[in-house]
């Protein structure tokens, strides 16, 4: 995609950055709203009529229409979805718009490596909670991955990418039929080899499952299973060769159940919630050690333990601070514990000792001539 900030699409999206591939930020005009866009391409032969050199916005408009349908049947009021605002096509791009609060996308800070058990567990009881409110709606979500899920920036996750998944699914029928070797090589080419895209099934229990594969991924840093290419990738999830769950820890149960072949062995978004949301009340201290341990992650410069302020000895030393019994005590350098300092130059410590030795000597000798008479 070509352009830069200040390019207005659709006559009221300002894109507010430069845009990645078939994606970007921008400001709705009329609402004043931040705004996520993401494009799908629309190959030649849907945008031109009879002649070449005539555009064809009746496929597009169709494809917009649906994906408008399934945006319109989508709760709203839920505070885990991301709500979207509608598409356009624009040229050979057919665009996507949703709402896009202040966050990153999980698969921004998965790119810093794998997340703690019950942070994990944290994300998927939101995710959860979205799906089942799709389900209760009607509708599957079938795009949930690391890229549609947004983590805000009080640390809660909203899912997205809705609107994306209807137009990919939508132009992949359109153009590969209701199934068949051409569905799939079209389907491929948009997807790719994303883990969490391809269920066995679909529907509420694909997305169960894809909750799974997502769980999995964020608390080992990978998907259970390869994505090398489409083909394998397909191969695996139908032989069922994948990582074992074990790996998720105090996890490991639940994803074992979403991860299930059978669809009717596979718990429910309800179900999924209800579960995080008791391993999450009985989570042990180490839980609020992981949360602290991140947070100083986040202040490397920070001093892990206040310093204390330096204090001066008498002599004009710096003085330094040591333990001693829970309490400190300061000792001069080079001079002696007690918590006072020497007034007596070091220097002048061996002639005074060799005179107090001979003192005493010349007093014991007056006392014997004394004692003899």
């Amino acid at each position: 995609m070509r352009g830069g900030p200040g390019q207005v699409l659709a006559g009221r999206y300002r894109l507010t950055d430069r845009p990645e591939l078939l994606r970007a930020l921008a400001v709705d005009e009329r609402t004043g709203e931040a705004v996520q866009l993401r494009a799908v391409e629309l190959p030649a032969l849907l945008t031109a009529g009879q002649d070449p050199d005539e555009p064809n916005p009746g496929h597009g408009d169709r494809l917009v229409r649906r994906v408008a349908t399934v945006g319109s049947a989508a709760p709203a009021w839920h505070p885990r979805l991301l709500r979207g605002v509608g598409a356009f096509v624009e040229g050979e791009l057919l665009w996507t718009v949703e709402e896009r609060p202040a966050g990153w996308t999980l698969a921004d800070q998965l790119a810093g490596g794998p997340l703690p058990p019950y942070r994990a567990a944290e994300l998927a009881a939101d995710l959860a909670g979205a799906l089942r409110a799709l389900h209760e709606a009607g509708l599957s979500h079938g795009n949930l991955t690391a890229e549609s899920v947004l983590v805000c920036e009080d640390g809660a996750a909203m899912l997205g990418g809705l609107l994306d998944g209807v137009a990919q699914e939508a132009l992949a029928e359109d153009l590969g039929g209701p199934g068949g070797r051409r569905r799939y090589e079209v389907r491929a080419t948009l997807v790719g080899a994303v883990a969490e895209r391809w269920p066995l099934d679909g529907g509420p229990a694909g997305d169960c499952w894809a909750l799974g594969v997502l769980l999995q991924r964020m608390v080992t840093g990978r998907a259970p299973f390869p994505e090398g290419g489409v083909p394998e990738l397909v191969t695996a999830v139908r032989d069922g060769r994948r990582e074992p769950a074990a790996l998720c820890g105090p996890l490991a149960p639940l994803a074992e159940r979403l991860l299930q072949p059978d669809p009717g062995l596979r718990p429910t978004a309800q179900t999924v919630r209800a579960e995080l949301a008791a391993l999450l009340a009985g989570a042990p201290e180490p839980a609020d050690g992981e949360r602290a341990a991140r947070e100083l992650e986040l202040k490397p410069e920070a001093p892990l333990v206040p310093l204390r302020p330096r204090r001066r000895g008498r002599g004009g030393g710096a003085a330094r601070v040591v333990p001693e019994g829970g309490a400190d005590r300061v000792t001069p350098e080079g001079g002696a514990d007690g918590g006072r300092t020497s007034r007596i130059p070091p220097a002048l410590l061996g002639p005074l000792l060799v005179g107090g030795v001979f003192a005493l000597l010349v007093v014991g000798m007056v006392a014997v001539v004394l004692f003899a008479g």
